[in-house]
């Protein structure tokens, strides 16, 4: 699993939105430059990783952050 820049993703590590994303089914917008920490690898497809956003839980393709 790599990232934008190619670097390798792991469990734990901490991610940076690279351009401003509309959340799916909501009006929030994810500015860019937005730092998610303890994101969690989803094993069953690989261009996606888990990040919490207080309470929720978002579904990020990697082609979106890069490894802080």
């Amino acid at each position: 699993m790599k990232d934008s820049n190619g670097a390798v993703l792991l469990d734990g590590d901490s991610v940076q939105v690279i351009k401003d994303l509309k959340v799916k089914g909501s009006s929030q917008t994810l500015k860019r430059g937005t730092v998610f920490k303890s994101i969690r690898v989803d094993e069953d497809n690989p261009e996606e990783v888990e990040c919490r956003d207080g309470r929720s839980t978002l579904v990020l393709k990697t082609c979106f952050i890069k490894k802080v």
